[in-house]
């Protein structure tokens, strides 16, 4: 028997008791990959990113690991409910225009201690003061560096458009305005590198390709590591208690944490590890997360369909974005049909083995994008449901 099918049989018997369609977290396969993000951080602190787990439960545990050290958050919303229900830490990584939600943070004390925001922009500032409605706490503000590789004088660029802050004098000159500007406080800078952590550099029968991207991530490496070194800098002659500088992602942890000025990483798709996360040259994780979908006709041999399924990831449409049948291996989508809405048909021999009422595992293409699907997760310790967990959205709560 192959790891996999040993792995299909364990999940197969852990949730024999519940009908698909089911989401499980393996928490051998969570706990071992948690450990190897904190191995390849070499002792700098990695912060949560929640928008890849988005279950309360799966935060908890992972920052109860020492080496975890805090949340990255996507919305205001989300930042605040986690900061009341006891997140201390919480680094909101995107600006936000949730006026009511910045009426709520700076009216209190507890989330204004708990609770930092990204800014890229004075006019965000003014959204965040317009917004108080009386409301008198300081709020902790962390600059974002646009980390995107230019070449040929800015005609070429690579990596995601985000900030509009690229140079240290841009830096700067932001972290003079919020040193100057009453009832804020700069404490932080953060830098994803997408185009180093969020793309792999081993694509599966593009050798070509691969070998590109692997070019193209030495040198942006190589330029924003010289330019991060100069911004903090920059940012700290302003700003001397600086109390963090964030960078990296699941792909680049080893290479972000070798980095002097970089205090601590981020990283959470690593827990999961989702389809998107297989082509990497650098690490190899341990999928952790899976859904089961029910086979429910068998329209003839080698072909069943099951319920559901086609839950695409968000991002250029392609492909890469949607689930792959995992168990039993050797299922394949029917290229005239793909993933369905409501049914999705699978060919190939293994097929013929499976029954009405079965489950074909998946694996899904982004971490936490998951559990928008699902009210809960099921946590399978061996062959049993050790727990079984509300997702955000099985608390009630979509932020996105």
């Amino acid at each position: 028997m192959t790891a996999r099918a040993a792995d299909r049989a364990r999940y197969d018997r852990a949730t024999a008791h519940l009908d698909a369609p089911v989401a499980i977290v393996d928490l051998e396969a969570f706990d071992a990959n948690a450990d190897d993000l904190l191995r390849r951080a070499g002792g700098k602190p990695v912060r949560v990113a929640s928008k890849s787990v988005r279950c309360r439960a799966l935060l908890e545990r992972v920052l109860a690991k020492d080496g975890f050290a805090g949340v990255m958050s996507f919305t205001l919303a989300e930042s605040l409910w986690l900061a009341r229900s006891g997140f201390e830490d919480v680094l909101l990584a995107y600006p936000s225009a949730d006026r009511a939600g910045f009426a709520e943070l700076t009216a209190d004390p507890e989330l204004a201690a708990a609770v930092t925001v990204t800014a890229d922009d004075p006019a965000q500032l003014d959204l965040i003061d317009a917004s108080r409605g009386g409301g008198r706490e300081v709020v902790r503000i962390c600059l974002e560096l646009d980390t995107s590789l230019r070449l040929f004088g800015g005609r070429v660029r690579v990596g995601a458009r985000r900030s509009p802050l690229h140079s240290p004098v841009r830096m700067a000159e932001l972290a003079r305005t919020v040193a100057r500007r009453p009832g804020f406080e700069l404490v932080g800078i953060m830098a994803y590198e997408g185009h180093i952590a969020g793309v792999g550099d081993a694509v599966a029968g593009r050798p070509l390709r691969s070998r590109a991207i692997r070019l193209m991530q030495t040198a942006a490496r190589r330029e924003l590591t010289d330019r991060r070194a100069a911004v903090v800098r920059a940012v700290r002659a302003v700003a001397p208690d600086l109390e963090f500088v964030n960078g990296g992602g699941t792909g680049s942890v080893q290479h972000t944490a070798a980095e002097d000025a970089v205090t601590e990483i981020a990283a959470g798709s690593g827990l999961y590890v989702p389809r998107l996360f297989d082509n990497y040259s650098s690490f190899r994780g341990r999928p952790a997360a899976l859904f089961a979908q029910p086979v429910v006709r068998r329209p003839g041999v080698g072909a069943v369909t099951v319920l559901g399924g086609g839950y695409p990831a968000s991002g250029v449409a392609g492909p890469d974005r949607l689930p792959v049948p995992y168990l039993p291996e050797g299922l394949r989508y029917d290229p005239q049909e793909g993933p369905g809405e409501v049914q999705t048909p699978l060919l190939g021999s293994p097929a013929d083995d499976l029954l009405i009422g079965d489950k074909v595992w998946f694996r899904h293409a982004k971490a936490g994008e998951l559990c928008e699907r699902f009210d809960t997760l099921h946590l399978v310790e061996g062959d049993r449901v050790a727990a079984s967990v509300p997702t955000y959205r099985g608390e009630g709560h979509t932020f996105l």
